[in-house]
């Protein structure tokens, strides 16, 4: 007698994965959002801060714009899951999927496949922008590549697992959605973001930043877009990379733990 195979985990996981692919590009305002807040914010932000900057042959407009680049995944990662599952789990659709084979791990892969296709395109359309109006310089060199590479899949699987933990501590849509902004805001700009350079802000706030993924993020996408030079326009005057892909790491294993403790199918008998 023949017994039936269950599909693995990541099998699992790639089927959650389309199926979160489709649901997203169905809700229009969902899509447009996504991809359209980042890409204006760096339309507006760069127009009014882009100036010279001494001694250099860049602009600050293409420094806010590189760093914009890596904060647009921190937005279609951590805000997207955490507010997404959120309201998954407050429509039952978290309860309904309990009830099925999947496992917690396979709905993580999923989401972590959307997020990854998403910030791809997201990272696609920044660039774009950036080179259009900022001339900011695209990369071509394998070594700069595979850095965009690294950072990418670092940061998108830390602020996925992250946004996980999120939208599962909160109660609501509502609550994921301010806790989420505010997180996101606050750390944009203590972490130089949308103050160029980063050495314009209090070294305290640099240092809380210096916990977070946003600003090493963001340090790492700036190593990839702007020229050697840029560099001493970092806190420690390098691009810091082994510390960028510590931090990221660390991040990735501190997300899974928290999202595997958090997580969780309903808010009932909470």
């Amino acid at each position: 007698m023949s017994t039936l195979t269950l599909p693995g985990t990541f099998s699992l996981g790639l089927v959650r994965g389309a199926a979160e692919i489709k649901q997203f590009f169905r809700i229009r305002e969902q899509v447009i959002f996504t991809f359209a807040f980042p890409s204006l914010l760096m339309i507006l932000l760069g127009s009014m801060l882009n100036s010279s900057m001494p001694g250099m042959a860049i602009t600050t407009g293409q420094v806010l714009a590189a760093g914009m680049i890596g904060s647009g995944i921190v937005s279609t990662s951590f805000n997207s899951v955490g507010i997404g599952l959120a309201s998954d789990r407050e429509a039952g659709a978290l309860k309904r999927l309990r009830g099925t084979p999947m496992p917690a791990a396979s709905y993580f892969i999923g989401k972590i496949i959307l997020v990854g296709a998403t910030s791809i395109a997201q990272v696609v359309l920044m660039s774009i922008v950036g080179s259009l109006l900022f001339d900011l310089s695209l990369p071509t060199d394998p070594v700069k590549l595979l850095t965009a590479l690294w950072v990418f899949l670092l940061g998108v699987t830390s602020c996925t697992l992250l946004g996980i933990a999120l939208g599962s501590v909160t109660e609501s849509v509502s609550g994921a959605v301010a806790v989420a902004n505010l997180i996101y805001i606050a750390l944009q700009f203590i972490s130089g973001v949308f103050v160029t350079p980063i050495t314009n802000l209090p070294k305290v706030m640099v240092d809380i930043a210096s916990f977070f993924p946003v600003k090493w993020i963001c340090q790492g996408f700036r190593s990839v877009f702007l020229p050697a030079e840029a560099a001493t326009q970092e806190m420690a005057g390098t691009w810091e990379l082994p510390m960028v892909a510590l931090v990221l790491t660390a991040w990735c294993v501190a997300g899974l733990l928290l999202a595997k403790l958090t997580f969780r199918w309903s808010n009932e008998g909470k």
